[in-house]
């Protein structure tokens, strides 16, 4: 029986952080892909004098 007497409460810990990681990690990738989409169009301004950046980018 001394085999199945582990703390539920670190159990619980390890799974919360580890969802918590991912939420960053998401939010990481989100705010690369706002840069990356910023940079594209200020490349693409300095390309085409016309290019005015009203035009949505679909990436």
């Amino acid at each position: 029986m001394d085999m199945f007497n582990f703390d539920f409460d670190e159990v619980v810990e390890l799974g919360s952080r580890s969802r918590g990681t991912t939420g960053k990690k998401r939010k990481w990738r989100e705010i690369e892909a706002l840069k990356d989409k910023h940079r594209l169009q200020k490349e693409l301004q300095a390309i085409d004098i016309a290019y005015e950046g009203s035009d949505e980018l679909e990436l």
